[in-house]
């Protein structure tokens, strides 16, 4: 038995403790508002008291000066005692209100939520054999995942990652045929198309509530080039120039049967791109802040989605680059190189 700790080293402890609880407070908060409304009111018409945003929103005005009293105490939002107003600064409105920033968090944090109304489901994987079915979590997941990578997808997929590959963005340029593997809600796959006019787009995934959200959003782009199925990883066919996997291939259940299978429909010289999330090589070097929230999100979501799938490797979220490595290479690719990376993700290119 280890010695009684020092008051001091119990304080610390107790104080880390609290931090997360308010962290975990202004989360629920911060998505509460931005569903709301108050940010984008706030970015737009300046500062205001909680009555005057109250009746710009719409809320009931007792709760809304409560939620910026929360909003303010934890920074989101400063406070002027003088008139009695709240406001949001300039890099507060990048983060909190622009869906196009580069920087734009506030969408994603309905992925936080699904945790809190999935506990007992996860509880429950936890005390049975682990598996959760990535369609069965709280809808607020699949939007909150989709806000999470606009910024990422937005910002770089086209500037910085696909310029990356071997031969650079020609190939794509020209016209070339590409699948995008559980596309999701289609993010990743439209940004694609509405930069590649002349080549052919595909989006595949085994969710079909996101499909219908990629369908929506490609009729309301206006894009013909591109399609998206309900299918699977291993159930597509074709010879393609591109086949991407974007932050999905650890919360598959086989990641090396399916670059295999994937590996069969490339075309001659055709490659794997793939984007996973930002982590070092071992576990120990991932346990930062950063780490707690992608171990977070990868025990709710990305572990019991592998285990509910046959063979069941659960790579989780923190796989980095050696596991993603040990992935094609049991798969029998020849190439395996780290092409490109940001603050959140690393990006992997795989031939033959």
């Amino acid at each position: 038995m280890s010695p009684d700790p020092e008051i001091e080293e119990v304080q610390a402890y107790a104080a880390n403790v609290y931090s997360h609880l308010i962290g975990a407070a202004t989360i629920a908060c911060s998505d509460l508002a931005n569903k709301l409304g108050f940010y984008a009111h706030l970015r737009d018409s300046g500062a205001m008291t909680a009555a005057d945003l109250a009746e710009m929103a719409g809320t009931h005005s007792r709760l809304t000066r409560e939620l910026l009293d929360q909003q303010a105490s934890s920074g989101i939002l400063s406070y002027n005692p003088d008139d009695d107003t709240y406001a949001l600064s300039g890099a507060g409105a990048m983060v909190m209100a622009e869906q196009e920033s580069p920087v734009w968090l506030a969408g994603g944090l309905g992925a936080v939520r699904a945790m809190y109304v999935g506990l007992d489901r996860v509880e429950a994987a936890f005390r049975g054999d682990g598996g959760i079915s990535w369609g069965d979590h709280h809808p607020s997941l699949f939007e909150g995942t989709c806000e999470f990578f606009r910024s990422c997808y937005g910002h770089h997929l086209v500037q910085d990652f696909l310029p990356s590959l071997r031969g650079g963005e020609k190939r794509i340029a020209e016209g070339a045929s590409v699948v995008d593997i559980g596309c999701g809600a289609g993010l990743s796959t439209l940004t694609m198309a509405a930069a590649y006019p002349n080549s052919s787009f595909i989006g595949l995934d085994f969710h079909a509530p996101s499909i219908d959200m990629a369908r929506a959003a490609a009729k309301e782009q206006g894009l013909d080039n591109v399609t998206f199925q309900v299918e699977s990883a291993t159930n597509f066919k074709g010879s393609y120039d591109l086949i991407c996997f974007f932050d999905c291939l650890h919360d598959m259940g086989d990641p090396v049967g399916i670059a295999q299978y994937a590996k069969s429909q490339l075309a001659k010289n055709g490659s794997i791109m793939l984007i996973e999330p930002f982590a070092h090589d071992t576990r120990v070097e991932n346990h930062t802040g950063r780490g707690g929230a992608s171990y977070g999100f990868s025990s709710f979501f990305c572990v019991p989605s592998s285990l509910s799938q046959e063979v069941g490797r659960g790579m989780g979220s923190q796989a980095g680059e050696p596991g993603m490595r040990a992935v094609f290479e049991a798969a029998g690719y020849g190439h395996f190189d780290r092409i490109a990376e940001t603050q959140s993700n690393i990006v992997y290119e795989a031939f033959v």
